[in-house]
Parts: structure tokens; C-alpha cells; sequence
């Protein structure tokens, strides 16, 4: 079993910032690429940002210069570090993970979600 647990979303203002963590647990042998989607009332979910194991990373342009994606792979956590945050950021925010389970399996496993809200 994996089990993916999200935090820190919450109200703020437009301008300000937020922190979104998102840890796993359970049966895991490593994991790949960890990301961060949203889906806004009425839309589809997209894509915000998502970091290899390695470091590497990609961020959709609406976020790009203002939001960082990183890791910390001792701890199977990602962050989101959201500055600058803008009416249209509010959504909610999924984690999710390619994790690799000790018989070699892969397979994507997503947050409950946390609700993140950007006004004043």
C-alpha cells in the first residue's frame, strides 16, 4: 500500500505565497518523476510542475518565474513553493508519483488533493 498525504494549502492573498508538501509512504522501492497538478472548478486538471528523481524539472508557463518544484528524495516528499500567487492559481492541488514497489512494478499514485485559494 502507498499512500500519498498533501499539505499546505490554504487562503491567501493575491501576491502572497504558499508552501504545498506532499509526502509518501507505504511499500515503496524508489520513485521516479513526483509532480504537482491542479483542477480548477469547471476546468480539466493540468499540469503545474513535475522534477525526475535527479532534479530535473518542467513547469507549465503560467507558473514559470514564480512557482519552484523541488524534493527530497530521503524523505519520498516534493514541494511546491508558490510566490506571486494570482486569483487564477486557486484550484486544487494534486501530488502525484511514479513509484516503483519492491517487485518492480510501476505505477502512478495520486494525493487526495489540498485546496489552495488566492483572494483578497
Amino acid at each position: 500500500q502507498v499512500q500519498l498525504v498533501e499539505s499546505g494549502g490554504g487562503l491567501v492573498q493575491p501576491g502572497g505565497s504558499l508552501r504545498l508538501s506532499c509526502a509518501a509512504s507505504g511499500t515503496i522501492f524508489s520513485i521516479n518523476t513526483m509532480g504537482w497538478y491542479r483542477q480548477a472548478p469547471g476546468k480539466e486538471r493540468e499540469l503545474v510542475a513535475t522534477i525526475t528523481r535527479s532534479g530535473n524539472t518542467n513547469y507549465a508557463d503560467s507558473v514559470k518565474a514564480r512557482f519552484t518544484i523541488s524534493r527530497d528524495n530521503a524523505k519520498n516528499t516534493v514541494y511546491l513553493q508558490m510566490n506571486s500567487l494570482k486569483p487564477e492559481d486557486t484550484a486544487v492541488y494534486y501530488c502525484l508519483a511514479e513509484i516503483v514497489s519492491w517487485n518492480g512494478i510501476r505505477r502512478d499514485y495520486w494525493g487526495q488533493g489540498t485546496q489552495v485559494a488566492v483572494s483578497s
